[in-house]
């Protein structure tokens, strides 16, 4: 692993292809998911309504809803 990872270090890169190396690494360090959301500015999953009628949140629990 050491001398690999000497050997990777040693080795002459353009800038291109290092931009294109720290791009790679940081999409996968990320998740490729993140980085489309990120971009697109659109979520891959369903989207969920936060006024939804049942689950966590959806009472009034210590105050009315019309406050909120």
């Amino acid at each position: 692993m050491n001398t690999q990872l000497s050997s990777l270090m040693e080795k002459e890169v353009s800038r291109k292809e290092f931009l294109g190396m720290s791009g790679l690494a940081i999409a996968s360090i990320f998740g490729f998911g993140t980085i489309v959301r990120l971009v697109t500015g659109k979520s891959l999953t369903s989207n969920r309504s936060l006024n939804s009628s049942s689950g966590y949140g959806s009472s009034a629990y210590g105050g009315s809803k019309d406050n909120l």
